[in-house]
């Protein structure tokens, strides 16, 4: 537990303070040891180039409340550290907030005493307009691509730096999508090539949340790609859900369903 709360804490300083934004070698951590080769990518303080993010929630129905729950948390505390909504581009069913199911219409949250996380989260990609399709192009700034949806792409520059951050659920070498479409690793490790080799990023941090999520990136992510991945489990082992009824902290009594993941919830509330 020692070494996975230092990796939550170190991304914490780069991507929860979002003040600082660091320059690390593609490598992926899944519980064990590790170093980060990084460097500043800063001056007197500021941060060099365009902060992008791209949110993806990979599931629908009720039941996976939490995930809608994780990526709006992720919008919040982005938005309230500087970045700007044209910058932001989010992938969620939205069928959560105004569920027959949902104890609070219209409002999500992802701590049993949190604030709403839905209020203004931008509804970029919904419903069937969250595919694969649409999520690859998105990441590769080719708005000629997208189907449906707002058409944020993330129109980034070599100084610029992004934040990819999917919750939802995996297997070995795939996640989800909300559209049942499953990605797969070498889909996911070719996009980034692409995107590396198109010279329109200087930085990339990617959270994935999602069981089995380790095989997404261990042994497949080339070094020298400024890419740093880190993943709630490694490739053969389950993420968990958090603040679940019956389990402690519980959801409030009302809440049938669990609020939140304990990955992403370790860095959401650590700042």
């Amino acid at each position: 537990m020692g070494s996975y709360v230092t990796h939550i804490l170190i991304i914490a300083l780069t991507l929860c303070n979002l003040s600082r934004l660091l320059v690390v070698e593609s490598r992926i951590t899944s519980g064990g040891s590790f170093k980060t080769m990084s460097k500043p990518s800063m001056s007197n303080g500021e941060v060099e180039g365009t902060r992008w993010a791209v949110l993806v929630a990979g599931s629908y129905g009720y039941g996976n409340y939490r995930h809608q729950a994780d990526i709006c948390h992720a919008y919040q505390l982005l938005k309230n550290n500087g970045l700007k909504d044209d910058n932001i581009s989010v992938f969620m069913y939205d069928d959560i907030a105004f569920n027959v199911d949902n104890p609070r219409p219209g409002v999500i949250i992802n701590h049993p005493d949190g604030d709403d996380v839905y209020d203004g989260v931008p509804k970029d990609y919904t419903g069937n307009d969250t595919s694969i399709n649409n999520l690859f192009a998105v990441i590769l700034g080719n708005k000629t691509a997208v189907k449906g949806g707002s058409g944020k792409v993330v129109n980034s520059g070599p100084n610029d730096h992004i934040f990819f951050y999917y919750a939802g659920h995996g297997g070995a070498g795939a996640v989800l999508m909300p559209t049942d479409e499953e990605f797969y690793a070498k889909d996911l490790i070719d996009v980034l090539k692409t995107k590396h080799a198109s010279g329109t990023y200087k930085s990339m941090v990617i959270y994935r949340e999602a069981c089995e999520s380790g095989s997404m990136f261990e042994g497949l992510l080339p070094q020298g790609l400024n890419i740093y991945a880190v993943t709630a489990s490694n490739a053969s082992e389950n993420s968990w859900e958090f603040y679940c009824p019956g389990s402690y902290p519980p959801p409030p009594p009302e809440y049938k369903t669990c609020l939140g993941d304990l990955f992403s919830i370790s860095w959401l509330e650590d700042r």
